[in-house]
């Protein structure tokens, strides 16, 4: 694979059919893998991800998987408390899961019912570890 300078993909909007429901939901996820979230109104940002209310008539955010990076365990057994103490629906526990050894991840369904995951790759959090 060719190795390029900055990001993959510079930003992303999930555009959602109620704000009032799902800003609370990817504040709390958001904030339990350690971002900063940022208001903007009917809207919410950290480092360029965009949850915004849809334009009356137009089209929401749907059938989509979004997997975020955590550090470890329990950051992604955080995330999903928060998120279903916000308003998400469970979609997998915390576990680990066969994809590869050391894949622990957990997944929720937002409130339009996009598939949310966070996880660590315990085989590339060992290599980064201090020490």
């Amino acid at each position: 694979m060719t190795e390029r300078l900055g990001r993959l993909i510079d930003h992303l909007d999930i555009r959602v059919s109620d704000p009032a429901a799902a800003l609370p939901f990817y504040r709390a996820i958001l904030s339990a893998l350690g971002h900063e979230v940022e208001e903007l109104g009917d809207a919410i940002n950290t480092d360029e991800l965009y949850v915004t209310a849809a334009a009356p008539g137009g089209r929401v955010t749907s059938g989509l998987h979004l997997c975020f990076q955590a550090t470890d365990r329990d950051t992604v057994t955080a995330f999903h408390a928060a998120g279903l103490a916000a308003g998400g629906r469970d979609h997998g526990a915390p576990g680990l899961r066969d994809y590869h050894p050391g894949y622990f991840a957990a997944f929720l369904l937002d409130p339009d019912g996009n598939n949310i995951e966070a996880k660590v790759d315990e085989r590339i959090a060992a290599r980064s570890a201090p020490g």
